[in-house]
């Protein structure tokens, strides 16, 4: 519901269906029939937040409730902000149009440490206090969820409060004592120190953090009654956890524009990398009946021809077969397309291939990770070459041609031998293809191999690892391209320089926060985008404000420092990250949730399959 000056400004920006909202399945409510006004801002512009399926579930769950009206925002791309910024247009809301600066909370989604600049700036854009301390009233409380909230520290002078782990209910929660403290006339201050009792809720403003002489933390101590580790909340039952029957259509293409259906919740891999692997556990399934009501649901209410079956592992769903039975019953009459978007390459049988090519076929991905099998040991990644060589020949014969494999670069105990593993693995994938009596014919194949930069991540087995430099990642980039032998490979990789920022901010501290803000005032923003990220700029940001960023990136921690996010619990125990770290250098693997428990910890929310094991 755009009001004639936002009209205005539209002429003269590139993609003004970002900016217009009025889409189908969005919400319109008056706002003097709502107590409580919740914008959900997502800190990227519309293509990417329409795209986030947390997003899409809050935004659904929160308006079912008659006195809350939420609303979306995005960052506006740089010629809109310049529009916005000439003609005192503040950041505002999709569906009324009004500022964010008018609502009561103001909800940020943290998904990619690379955004944190993006934070600042809109609510700089909406002439909203950058500091909570600045910020004296109720109203503009600014909240923050996602996965990026397992380390709040470099955040923690912005967000008056964090949502630990998954948002249904302590959403909901808190937005009750919201209301009850905003009819009551109570005080920010007061309600922060009632709301930090509340399970899954972060009040940082309620710790002091003191530091060694060395830099590392001698302390966090809670305050005001606040809890001495704040626990994260999971939903354990996700057949009954809110979801939504209708999307909001987009008006322009988004990055993944299709009907979104969440399979499960967690992993049982323990791949020790994967930061969403453990802060996700238990291992949670929808039943096959309710994901088959909820996809026809969304393809009937949105109009969208293509389901994409989300989860971080979706051919480990136990009933995949059944499932994909009980879909193509309505979707193929209805021409409807069925994506995996996360296969193991351990798991791709001849039958689960039939099934995904009935309706559309694409290229295929997989995620070796490492190119050695010793290296995939470290990891615990749990699949051989003769893995993944048996589920090419497998996808050959059923007529892909088309290849992606995933990888990473600079993990723990790697050589320059496990790069060339890399290209080794993908010119055995090439032979397999020229080998194999059924493939397809008058048709070459591609293999792309994509590495990735390591990132050390908190709550993960490699949380206390140093990153590789920026010089070392460099020449194993270079060393990769160099061990490609043939034109039917393709590879690319990720840019060293922004993985060091995320590794700064990934595992970083409250000094942090003077340099974000530091950076937002030198012009610092869309820093996960190529054309505005500048590394060179970010350096100077340290230099003047005394910080050296390879203190958080490049340095090893040892077991017993007290780290940045220590006071968190996400139900994974320390001893157990630890001994998975020592595991990783004798090379000895983990087995898998369904194999054995290996006692993580996650059992204490009795749920999932922690529960079905015992």
């Amino acid at each position: 519901m755009i009001n004639n000056r936002i009209e205005k400004l539209l002429s003269n920006v590139q993609k003004p269906g970002r900016y217009v909202g009025g889409e189908i399945n969005s919400i319109i409510k008056q706002k003097d029939e709502v107590d409580v006004r919740f914008a959900f801002c997502f800190p990227d512009i519309y293509e990417v937040g329409m795209s986030h399926l947390g997003m899409k579930i809050l935004y659904s769950q929160l308006n079912q409730v008659p006195f809350i009206w939420c609303e979306r925002v995005f960052a506006p791309w740089v010629d809109m902000e310049e529009q916005m910024r000439q003609n005192d247009v503040p950041l505002y809301a999709l569906e009324s149009g009004d500022s964010i600066a008018d609502f009561d909370i103001i909800g940020f989604t943290l998904q990619y440490e690379l955004s944190f600049t993006n934070i600042l700036n809109m609510l700089d854009l909406a002439g909203i206090p950058l500091k909570s301390k600045d910020r004296h009233s109720l109203s503009q409380l600014v909240v923050a969820g996602g996965p990026c909230t397992c380390n709040s520290e470099p955040l923690a002078d912005f967000i008056d409060l964090f949502f630990i782990g998954e948002g249904e209910e302590v959403d909901l929660e808190v937005i009750d004592l919201y209301r009850k403290y905003k009819k009551e006339n109570r005080s920010k201050q007061e309600f922060l120190i009632e709301v930090s009792k509340i399970q899954g809720v972060y009040v940082p403003s309620l710790y002091d953090v003191t530091y060694n002489e060395d830099n590392t933390i001698k302390s966090v101590t809670p305050k005001c009654g606040a809890p001495a580790t704040v626990k994260k909340r999971i939903m354990t039952n996700i057949d009954n956890s809110y979801y939504p029957e209708k999307f909001v259509v987009p008006l322009i293409e988004i990055v993944h524009d299709r009907a979104v259906a969440e399979v499960l919740r967690g992993c049982i891999r323990g791949c020790r990398f994967c930061q969403a692997g453990f802060i996700y556990r238990p291992f949670r399934e929808k039943s096959v009946d309710v994901i088959d009501r909820q996809c026809h649901a969304l393809c009937d209410n949105t109009g969208y021809d293509e389901i994409s079956l989300s989860s971080l592992s979706t051919n480990d769903y136990s009933k995949i077969d059944e499932l994909l039975d009980k879909l193509l019953l309505w979707t193929n009459k209805e021409k409807t397309g069925i994506s995996l978007p996360s296969l193991r390459v351990d798991s791709f049988s001849t039958e689960l291939m039939n099934k995904i090519k009935s309706v559309r076929r694409s290229g295929l991905t997989f995620a070796p990770e490492a190119g050695t099998q010793r290296l995939r040991d470290v990891i615990n990644k749990n699949v051989s070459e003769e893995d993944l060589l048996k589920t090419v020949t497998t996808a050959f014969k059923g007529g892909w041609t088309t290849i992606k494999l995933y990888f990473m670069i600079g993990l723990p105990t790697e050589t320059l031998e496990d790069i060339a593993g890399i290209a080794e693995l993908g010119q055995k994938v090439v032979d397999t293809f020229y080998n194999n009596p059924d493939k397809p014919r008058g048709k070459s194949v591609k293999v792309t191999v994509s590495a990735s930069s390591f990132v050390p991540k908190p709550f993960t087995p490699f949380q206390w690892e140093p990153q590789d430099t920026i010089e070392m990642l460099q020449k194993k980039q270079r060393h990769l391209v160099s061990s490609v032998k043939t034109r039917k490979i393709q590879a690319n990789w990720h840019d060293a320089d922004t993985s060091f920022l995320e590794a700064v901010f990934a595992r970083g501290d409250r000094r942090l926060c003077d340099v974000l803000l530091e950076a937002h005032k030198s012009g610092c923003k869309m820093d996960g985008w190529q054309a505005f990220f500048s590394l060179p700029k970010w350096i100077e940001i340290f230099k003047k404000c005394n910080v050296d960023p390879a203190f958080y990136a490049n340095r090893r921690r040892s077991f017993d420092e007290i780290l940045p996010w220590d006071h968190i619990d996400y139900g994974i125990k320390k001893s157990f990250l630890i001994n998975e770290c020592k595991k990783a250098y004798e090379n000895v693997t983990t087995p898998n949730c369904r194999e054995k428990c290996s006692s993580c910890g996650a059992a204490c929310f009795k749920g999932g399959i922690c529960s079905e094991k015992r």
